[in-house]
């Protein structure tokens, strides 16, 4: 038998920050509920419709509450539920982690780049630039 199924729990956690987005998203809200213009300036590079297709997400897998406010305009806010909120700590420690190491991650990788174009062949993604890094300690990206 396998030690790893495909559809496990901690596979749901590694899909959770498998989206480029999510935990950026989750860090962004913090601080209280925030409505996506709002969010669009605290998470510098997020377009529009990736931002909401991200919300959505999130707001599917129970991290993410909306709340609807009858005015008009209409307005809408989100912010963490108490299961979104278990998820800082663990953000925080990535967060960590890529402000520790992301410089000789991101070496390798260029390495890895500079390599395969030496030989000849593409890589297989770009090497993401320092935006692509976790949030770390209370500072945002």
């Amino acid at each position: 038998m396998p030690e790893f199924l495909a559809d496990c729990r901690a596979r749901l956690a590694f899909d959770l920050l498998a989206h480029t987005w999510d935990g950026v998203v989750l860090w962004a809200l913090r601080d209280g509920p925030c409505r996506p213009r709002e969010l669009r300036r605290r998470v510098g590079g997020i377009s529009p419709k990736v931002l909401t297709g991200t919300l959505h997400r999130l707001r599917d897998s129970g991290l993410v509450s909306s709340r609807r406010h009858r005015e008009a305009p209409p307005r809408v806010e989100y912010a963490l539920t108490p299961l979104g909120r278990s998820l800082l700590g663990p953000l925080e420690a990535l967060g960590a982690w890529a402000a520790e190491h992301g410089d000789e991650v991101a070496r390798a990788r260029e390495d890895a780049c500079a390599a395969r174009l030496r030989a000849g062949t593409t890589p297989a993604s770009p090497a993401p630039g320092r935006a692509g890094r976790p949030p770390s300690g209370g500072r945002s990206g």
